[in-house]
């Protein structure tokens, strides 16, 4: 025999069927929604979409990411060791002076044989042959010896006696016979040779 319902049994029925109705409709979404980010993800992974033509507009990627700058791509510069010396202080030495030296005398000028004066030569000394061997003497330095005699009168010392015109040629000649003294031709001499004139003091 059936239970007679009452009021408060239909309203407790009503509210078991409403939650009923609200857990089935929170559970529908609950699933769609899951459903909807799994398909989402998975289309994602699973296909393949076209990747997009370039543009001329700048990339954001690129702009995101940061550039080296130069202090990080710049290398520190290493000091390199060196093979050479350390260069070690050395005392400043006072700077010596050099000798004072005397200028180097003036060299005679040399004249050529075929350019030189004829000579004669005289003896005004006691010894024999002394004009003679003097003549030689010249002869092997390249003079041209006109004659030799002896001289008579004084004499104050060994000379070669030159015109006007042949002084060079007298120094040379009385280099190259050891003779000290040069002088003017006198009157009583030859104006186109030298003269020399030997006395006692001569060495040679």
């Amino acid at each position: 025999m059936p239970r007679p319902t009452d009021d408060r049994g239909q309203v407790l029925s009503s509210l078991v069927a409403v939650l009923a109705v609200v857990a089935i409709v929170a559970g529908l979404l609950v699933l769609f929604g899951t459903r909807g980010d799994d398909s989402t993800a998975d289309e994602g992974a699973g296909t393949s979409t076209p990747s997009p033509k370039p543009t001329d507009a700048p990339s954001t990627v690129g702009a995101s990411v940061p550039r080296p700058t130069a202090a990080s791509t710049t290398p520190t510069p290493t000091a390199q060791p060196t093979s050479e010396p350390t260069a070690e202080p050395t005392t400043a030495t006072p700077a010596t002076q050099p000798p004072a030296t005397q200028p180097p005398a003036t060299q005679p000028t040399t004249i050529p044989p075929a350019q030189r004066p004829a000579v004669e030569i005289y003896n005004n000394t006691v010894r024999k042959g002394l004009a003679d061997s003097v003549a030689g003497r010249a002869r092997q330095a390249g003079w041209t010896v006109a004659g030799a005699d002896n001289w008579r009168g004084k004499i104050a010392g060994s000379t070669v006696y030159y015109p006007p015109g042949m002084l060079a040629a007298a120094n040379q000649l009385a280099r190259d016979l050891g003779i000290g003294r040069t002088k003017g031709a006198l009157d009583n001499m030859k104006k186109d040779r030298l003269t020399v004139i030997l006395t006692s003091d001569y060495a040679g």
